[in-house]
């Protein structure tokens, strides 16, 4: 039977997958209807990071499954980096939906026609950052501590 951190990662793959599928028809109907040929730039980036993290879940899954360390913290890791996978295809989409930049890191931040406070998207970067080395790294090393015993 599966543990939760391998199911949390296979699940989100799925759903990445999904994502990115979904995304690649509304990514052909927006070239489709355009004169140049091309889809808004955070349509095409959302297509592909969607598909992008869904093979980065499978990597979350095999390392979380191979992973010495408790199950909680394994869950833990699984999740942090997901959530921040998820929210970053979710600023895609929805910069994709409004259509308001083809650069979320221009200042002022905008989102739609408002424009967001200057520390929001440095915050979130950081987070990010965190959440995502971080939980890939103890699953990593939860890995390696399985196979080799190096670090207890």
């Amino acid at each position: 039977m599966m543990l939760a951190a391998d199911q949390a990662a296979l699940l989100a793959s799925g759903l990445f997958l999904l994502t990115g599928v979904v995304t690649g028809i509304w990514k052909y109907l927006q070239i489709r209807r355009s004169e140049t040929a091309s889809a808004h730039y955070y349509v095409d980036v959302a297509h592909r990071a969607s598909l992008m993290y869904a093979f980065a879940c499978l990597v979350l899954e095999r390392l979380a499954a191979e992973s010495a360390w408790s199950e909680l913290i394994n869950l833990t890791a699984v999740l942090a980096a997901v959530l921040f996978f998820a929210l970053a295809v979710g600023s895609y989409v929805l910069h994709g939906l409004l259509g308001d930049t083809a650069n979320q890191f221009r200042r002022p931040h905008r989102l739609g026609r408002r424009e967001l406070p200057a520390w929001v998207l440095p915050t979130f970067m950081g987070l990010l950052i965190v959440a995502e080395v971080g939980g890939v790294a103890v699953l990593f090393t939860g890995m390696v501590q399985s196979w080799f015993g190096l670090f207890f």
